[in-house]
């Protein structure tokens, strides 16, 4: 530990590790954690290092940015083996001082005091840029950073995919292989006692998880915020498997997904929080569904274990992709800009542009039909609808019968 005397008095910094003359290039995980943030601490450190710099990583996401500042001098040796670690080894919290938002709900400005602390701590240890890492709320925060001049750049990451201006989120898709391995599980235990299950995953305001989930996994209802949803629908598709001698049906239901009544399910303990804590639907749906049907029905919550472990190799290539170009942005100057995927190419768009509202599925886009397809019920309709529509919006012919082993 070093203690530096400033006109305002004694200034801690706890740092791990010494700073050498080269210059620096700053780094924070910040939000809910999730699957692939060592993977960009890594290529950020390893990118930078081959190309002259050092990294400082701030403890605890923007909380080790003001005093007490605390920070670990990464290298490729102190960050080798953490590719497919889950978690972060920098820390990282969504709560504290710099809790800010746009998306779905709004801006929460920063005191300018705060702000004014972060950009002389930044100037303190020589921080040619710094390299955000975080979802829609660390990013906001990072947007009043760079309206303020501070030098960052910011990198794209949630389970919940739901940021614009990027097709992929890095830890969307090892939460989306929780879900699709939980439902493989609840397969085999649902047929065998001819059982209605209920899986509630994540998401928060958007359904990509129990969409990708839902289809990956072979669920027979999807429930989603974007489409609106009845009992008597879901009623209507587990009568229609029970014709078909299918006994047990699997109902995969995002947290945000809206109720029939169009209320959301909130957890008491978060309703003093800033932001809206979601969560229960997947309880409410099961005694509602217990009540209509003559089977049992059993609920699943996933929760946090969608957030654990080690990342997919999927989002290890996108991981090191962002942090790589992260610090590409840097040595080019171009702050105030967030790293994107635009398949098959890493791309950069401005941070205002990426936060200013939430990306959600789209009831029409090309999943949605692909579930619709395969007989999977949205909670919309009654029954089996072809979801593919032509340009004039006129719904085509219904798909030939598929002929049996006879030929007939």
């Amino acid at each position: 530990m070093s203690v530096e005397i400033t006109e305002g008095g004694e200034v801690h910094i706890y740092g791990r590790g010494r700073l050498g003359s080269r210059p620096r290039i700053g780094i924070l995980t910040s939000g809910g954690d999730c699957p692939g943030l060592n993977a960009v601490i890594r290529a950020t450190t390893k990118t930078a290092y081959w190309l002259g710099y050092d990294v400082v990583g701030f403890r605890d996401g923007f909380e080790g940015l003001i005093d007490p500042i605390r920070y670990q001098v990464l290298s490729p040796r102190n960050t080798a083996g953490i590719l497919i670690q889950g978690g972060t080894i920098l820390g990282s919290t969504n709560k504290g001082r710099f809790a800010a938002r746009i998306g779905e709900s709004g801006r929460a400005e920063i005191d300018s005091k705060l702000i004014d602390r972060v950009a002389a701590t930044i100037d303190r240890l020589q921080i040619e840029g710094l390299i955000v890492v975080g979802g829609d709320g660390s990013l906001s925060t990072a947007l009043q950073f760079h309206e303020a001049g501070i030098p960052v750049v910011g990198v794209p990451k949630t389970i919940d995919n739901d940021l614009k201006c990027t097709a992929y989120t890095f830890g969307f898709n090892s939460a989306v292989l929780c879900c699709t391995d939980a439902l493989d599980r609840l397969h085999t235990t649902a047929a065998s006692h001819e059982r209605v299950m209920v899986l509630e995953v994540m998401g928060r305001h958007t359904g990509w998880i129990a969409l990708h989930g839902g289809i990956a996994g072979g669920a027979d209802v999807i429930l989603i915020p974007e489409i609106g949803w009845t009992y008597e629908n879901i009623l209507a598709k587990i009568k229609e498997r029970r014709e078909h001698g299918k006994n047990f049906t699997l109902i995969v239901v995002a947290e945000g997904a809206h109720l029939p009544s169009g209320g959301l399910v909130v957890d008491a303990d978060g309703s003093q929080n800033k932001q809206v804590r979601l969560g229960g639907i997947g309880q409410v749906v099961t005694d509602h569904l217990e009540q209509m049907c003559d089977q049992d029905v059993r609920c699943v919550v996933l929760g946090h274990l969608q957030r654990g472990g080690g990342p997919t190799t999927f989002d290890r290539v996108l991981a090191s992709e962002y942090g790589a170009h992260a610090v590409r942005l840097i040595i080019e100057r171009k702050f105030g800009q967030m790293v994107c995927s635009d398949p098959p190419d890493i791309c950069d768009v401005p941070i205002a542009d990426a936060v200013d509202q939430i990306r959600t599925v789209d009831p029409n886009g090309s999943a949605v039909q692909t579930a619709r397809a395969m007989g999977m019920c949205f909670g919309d309709t009654p029954g089996y609808q072809n979801p593919f529509v032509t340009t004039n919006e006129k719904r085509l012919s219904p798909l030939p019968k598929a002929r049996d082993s006879t030929g007939v």
